[in-house]
This record gives structure tokens, sequence and C-alpha cells, in this order.
């Protein structure tokens, strides 16, 4: 980890990993390309949690996106395939994610809100993928037609122009909008709802929708149920059923 990077393992099961460079616009600079690479890494292999949360400090920006003065210096021209860890692309991670937008996402900010499960969003926040005024190039864009339409889809990569949250929300790229201040809060309560469900269901629930968005109907369906076999043969599969006969909260043993 670097000092860029905040790990913060709550005890509830949650990681809220905070991008900590405010008076940067929490940009994707090296530093902070490391400290995420490493956040993601202490996620999958740390038992204790289960869901994490994506953040950043202060209420101005989320991330700025890529740090186009390290690009001037080295003459970047197509960024490295690995350059960012971005969860479930580049990187591999089992664990479902939530970004928690509190500011501007613009380009890679964008990217990296996108790369997580569900996104939470201040009211305040704006969105925008820039890079075409920068002569900048968002292939990471592409899974977006699975999220909005494709004619906001183009609207939003042919202009660059920035969306406001509400926007964001009315399209399907937020799940949640919370007052400016708030969104940290309210992303730990849907991390909350999510971990009250059994471990191994919430993983092969989550499984099933990136089939989906990857597959045809058929071959997604044959998939989800190889998927789900796991969950239905667990103790958990027999607690719930158990727990709601006798009234009472299921205690999940992930297995």
């Amino acid at each position: 980890m670097t000092d860029a990077v905040l790990y913060d393992a709550r005890p509830d099961g949650i990681a809220v990993i905070t991008i900590d460079r405010p008076d940067q616009r929490n940009a994707l600079t090296r530093e902070v390309r490391e400290g995420l690479r490493a956040a993601w890494a202490r996620l999958e292999a740390d038992e204790g949690s289960r869901i994490a949360i994506l953040t950043a400090s202060g209420d101005k920006a989320f991330c700025a996106g890529g740090d186009l003065k390290e690009m001037v210096h080295t003459g970047m021209a197509v960024p490295p395939r690995d350059m960012y860890a971005l969860p479930y692309d580049t990187i591999e991670l089992s664990k479902p994610t939530i970004a928690a937008v509190n500011g501007v996402a613009f380009a890679g900010g964008w990217m990296i809100a996108q790369a997580c499960d569900l996104c939470v969003a201040s009211t305040s926040a704006k969105f925008a993928i820039t890079e075409v005024r920068v002569g900048r190039g968002s292939p990471w864009a592409a899974p977006l037609i699975h999220m909005i339409g494709q004619r906001i889809f183009m609207e939003i990569v042919l202009t660059g122009r920035p969306i406001a949250a509400a926007r964001a929300y009315e399209i399907g790229l937020v799940n949640r909008l919370a007052e400016p201040g708030m969104v940290l809060e309210v992303a730990i309560t849907l991390a909350q709802e999510v971990l009250e469900g059994a471990p191994l269901s919430v993983r092969a629930a989550r499984e099933t929708v990136m089939l989906s968005t990857e597959m045809g109907r058929s071959a997604a369906l044959a998939a989800a149920r190889a998927a789900h076999e796991h969950a239905y043969n667990s103790h958990d599969a027999q607690e719930g059923p158990r727990a709601f006969a006798e009234k009472r909260k299921p205690v999940w043993r992930g297995r």
C-alpha cells in the first residue's frame, strides 16, 4: 500500500478504500495506481472483508482522471493493458464492490467508478468521459452498452460533456443518490444490505449478472445454473429456510 490510497477493514465485513490525494483532485498518478492495485489485492486476500467501497478524500473530486502531465512527460501513446487496476477487468476480484462518488468522476475517474458493481453518488457529483477533448481514447467504456442506452452512451463519448448525478441516476449509471457529505454513509448502508445475503448466494448472483452480459440467453442460463450449484449445496442453503421457519435471523457460514 502507499499513503495515496487508504484501506480500512471494518469489523462488519466492509472494506473502505479511499484515494487520498484531494490536492491533486485524486487523479490517477503512479502512486495512486500502485495504491489501488495493492488495495484490491489486499481485499481479495482479506477473509474478513466480503465487500468493498471505493471512495476518495474531499468533496470536490472522486477522481479527475489520468495524470495528463505524466502522459506528456512519457509521450504515452497506447496505455499499457495493465496500467490501471480495474476490478473484474485487468485484475481478478471475486468480491462485490461499490463506488462512492463524492465529487467529479471524469475520464479515468468514470472508468474506476464504472468498474465497480454498484455506484452511489453525491447529488453534487458530476460524471464525464472527456477523452475526445484531449485527443485520448476510452476503450474501457465499452461495457457501458450493458448499463445505459446506446444513444445516451454515444452522446456521452462523442461530446465529452459532463452529466449531473441526477442524470447519471436517471440513465442507470448510479444506483443511489446521497446528500453531499453523506455518500459514504449511503454506500455503507447499501453494502450492509448486500452483506445480509448468504455469501455464496451473493457471489453466485454477481457471477450471473456478469455472465449474462457476455453470453446469449441459453448459454447464460446454463452457466448461471453451474454458478449457483455450490450455493444450493451449501450449509447456508439449509440455514436460510430454517431461520425463516424459526423466525430468526440466519447465521451465515459461507459454506
